[in-house]
């Protein structure tokens, strides 16, 4: 498995770095950065933080030797950062399973992208999706963070898109089964 190093700040006084839970887990534990619990009513939601801000390193397993002068360049205009090893991340913000199941705590945005070259606190937008009030507590397990490789597409316009099988259904057309 190959490891990708990532810079991180804490930038409040009860952040905390993430963890993986388990040797195999593919996202680390994100935790909120609260001086005292938080309750979210049925429906509301809110900004929780991380107390953390991160940013990629240039090197995977930790293998490259280099100089500061030689390390990650940022491409404004693409919004991406291009390392010495030539690879792009980005960090995707998950749910936690057990949140939504047994508390009905979600995300509010589906999920959360934190781009390479945002280097800001990374805050988690909750959404109580029960019928009950929900406690967040300081340091509670609250997200995932996983990262994941990035391509860039380059859109080529066209009048005409080849046909295939499936041709514009969507929305279940393909059948449930």
């Amino acid at each position: 498995m190959n490891n990708l190093n990532i810079k991180i700040k804490l930038l409040r006084p009860n952040a905390s770095i993430p963890v993986y839970a388990t040797d195999g887990a593919a996202a680390a534990d994100l935790c909120a950065a609260l001086d005292e619990p938080v309750v979210l009513n049925p429906s509301e939601r809110r900004l929780i933080p991380t107390g953390i801000a991160i940013a990629p390193d240039d090197t995977i397993n930790g293998s490259r030797d280099v100089d500061d002068s030689s390390r990650d360049t940022v491409d404004s205009s693409r919004g991406t950062v291009d390392s010495a090893s030539g690879a792009s991340f980005a960090a995707i913000i998950c749910a936690r399973s057990g949140l939504a199941s047994r508390r009905g705590l979600a995300l509010a945005n589906g999920i959360g992208v934190v781009d390479a070259d945002y280097r800001g606190e990374i805050m988690v937008s909750m959404i109580n999706l029960g019928n009950e009030p929900v406690t967040i507590e300081p340091g509670e397990r609250i997200a995932q963070l996983m990262f994941v490789p990035i391509l860039h597409a380059e859109f080529i316009q066209s009048e005409v898109l080849p046909e295939t099988a499936r041709q514009a259904g969507g929305f279940g057309s393909t059948g449930t089964k």
